[in-house]
């Protein structure tokens, strides 16, 4: 799954739509996490309640200090890690769009963020402060693909999300597309 999805293209505007926490990755931890913080919850339950509460084991035989609560404590925070993950897929964090608009000469990014005051970063700028469009590509252990947009006064801003990064045909297209439509260089290919 790519972390940028070509949404609208037109003549006067590109518009790319960023895909946040909601990756398939967050929903198998958001599931195991939960999963298994429950099941040790329960297990630790069953060893103070001296009451067996899973189906598939008996850990109400468990001696409750240490190893009951060791499974009580483990699971809680199992639970609560999960619960974060199941958050983020619902509040849909980072998630956004790219969008890049020739009649106003605007760039607007928008990413979702936590709830609160300022769940919505919204960042413009001008065609004009636009220096460049830099790829970063770095292979290995831990690969990195990136797209940033080189802004007078800013530095580099991300356009790419994170996560998988996307296949390297798929990432050098778009930094073109998008190096077409504003009219800059690209560097780093």
């Amino acid at each position: 799954m790519s972390a940028i999805v070509p949404e609208i293209r037109s003549a006067d505007l590109l518009r790319y739509t960023v895909i946040g926490s909601r990756r398939p990755s967050v929903y198998f931890w958001a599931v195991a996490l939960t999963g298994g913080g429950l099941g040790f919850t329960l297990a630790g339950l069953s060893s103070y309640l001296h009451r067996n509460l899973l189906p598939f084991s008996d850990p109400a035989s468990l001696v409750f200090i240490p190893q009951g609560i060791a499974m009580l404590f483990y699971g809680v925070l199992g639970s609560l890690a999960g619960l974060y993950q199941w958050l983020s897929l619902y509040w849909n964090l980072g998630g956004g769009y790219n969008e890049f608009d020739r009649r106003t000469q605007k760039i607007t990014l928008v990413r979702q963020g936590f709830p609160g005051k300022n769940r919505e970063v919204r960042l413009e700028y001008d065609f004009a402060d636009v220096q460049s469009l830099r790829v970063e590509l770095r292979e290995g252990l831990n690969p990195r693909r990136a797209i940033y947009l080189r802004v007078k006064g800013r530095g580099d801003i991300p356009l790419t999300g994170v996560g998988q990064p996307p296949p390297l045909t798929e990432i050098e297209n778009q930094a073109a597309e998008i190096a077409r439509f504003l009219n800059v260089s690209l560097e780093g290919i």
